[in-house]
């Protein structure tokens, strides 16, 4: 496992993410690491087959991937310390698979992943994607959690 050579840093751009990929930028800062920052961008429903339905799906996804990318960057622009080897991926689909599936074909030596912290109700209707990724990776995965007090 160690010296870390690749890491991988899933993030939805909250501020539990944010967290985590300080840590991220630690371990890329001691070990020299490449960091790839990595969003996963849902996969949008199917939609029915009327022609008088107006949504246009493929500029709908070409405006999420666009945004996706857009706020990827402005987090790499966001790390206080500069670091050249760090960059971006975009996955598709059910976040935990996706991180998991980009991770094995990274070949990364560690996932860092941020939890939330949601508990009960909350856990139980929106679930983990942390706890997937830990659950399913094949790579050593560390959890980062800010504190959060729940409403």
């Amino acid at each position: 496992m160690l010296p870390l050579i690749k890491l991988l840093c899933p993030t939805d751009f909250s501020e539990p993410a944010r967290e985590a990929l300080k840590v991220a930028v630690e371990f890329v800062l001691h070990f020299g690491a490449q960091l790839s920052l990595v969003n996963v961008v849902p996969m949008l429903p199917v939609l029915p087959r009327d022609p008088n339905y107006a949504f246009k799906v493929p500029q709908y996804e070409q405006m999420l991937n666009a945004d996706a990318e857009e706020r990827l960057n402005e987090l790499i622009k966001e790390v206080t310390t500069p670091i050249t080897n760090i960059r971006t991926i975009l996955g598709h689909g059910d976040a935990a698979s996706e991180i998991i599936r980009i991770a094995e074909k990274e070949n990364v030596d560690m996932i860092v992943i941020a939890t939330h912290g949601m508990t009960g109700w909350r856990r139980a209707v929106f679930g983990s994607v942390a706890e997937r990724v830990v659950r399913l990776a094949k790579c050593p995965v560390l959890t980062t959690r800010v504190s959060q007090v729940e409403p």
